[in-house]
């Protein structure tokens, strides 16, 4: 039998020539459509980007890890669980770096093709069973997205920024403040004070 050809140098395997498989894309074939049938889906994926409001988000690429329960019902796929993902962002008051992490709970029907529920539901409305999978990326960053806080942070007691001097509050003493000088007398206030070093200009009552 003669040899098999080598492969010409620089040429791409066989696997390197396939597109990697989605990790946020679930086979169903294990599970099958029979309706009580359950799967459990233990699984830690990359963030893609979006998962963020303005102030704070999960960062691209960090560990998105899926604690999840496929189970087949007679409409479609019903996966329920835990998604827990790092959060990275700034407070809302004070501008601190925040790091946290978010655990929430998820819940959704993944209804089949030509089913009663995807007939009567408006195609925004419903996430559908493609084939033999299902994405959890959109459920999963919907659902992300919605438990983000808006103005998060650092803490619930987070005194924010001095107005006037831009200092965290939280970090200067108890008595803090600052002189303030009427802006429609602050000219006038720089006539009548002498510069420092001038006769008088230590101790008015000198004069």
């Amino acid at each position: 039998m003669p040899a098999a050809p080598l492969p010409r140098s620089g040429a791409a395997s066989p696997d390197a020539r396939r597109p990697a498989a989605d990790p946020w894309r679930v086979e169903l074939r294990e599970l099958g459509r029979r309706a009580g049938s359950m799967q459990e889906l233990e699984r830690t994926v990359p963030a893609p980007e979006g998962f963020r409001v303005e102030l704070i988000g999960v960062p691209e690429g960090a560990p998105v890890e899926l604690h999840l329960r496929l189970e087949a019902v007679m409409e479609g796929v019903l996966v329920s669980g835990t998604v827990e993902a790092p959060l990275v962002g700034q407070c809302a008051r004070c501008l601190d770096d925040i790091e946290d992490t978010l655990s929430l709970p998820v819940q959704e029907l993944f209804a089949y093709e030509g089913s009663t529920t995807e007939a009567t539901s408006d195609e925004d409305e419903v996430r559908l069973v493609e084939g033999e999978r299902i994405d959890l990326e959109p459920m999963v960053r919907d659902a992300v997205v919605l438990a983000l806080p808006l103005s998060p942070t650092c803490s619930d007691d987070c005194s924010g920024l001095c107005v006037d001097c831009g200092e965290r509050l939280d970090d200067l003493p108890a008595d803090h403040s600052h002189d303030v000088v009427d802006p429609r007398w602050a000219g006038l206030a720089g006539k009548l004070t002498p510069p420092p070093g001038t006769p008088g200009g230590g101790n008015p009552k000198e004069n």
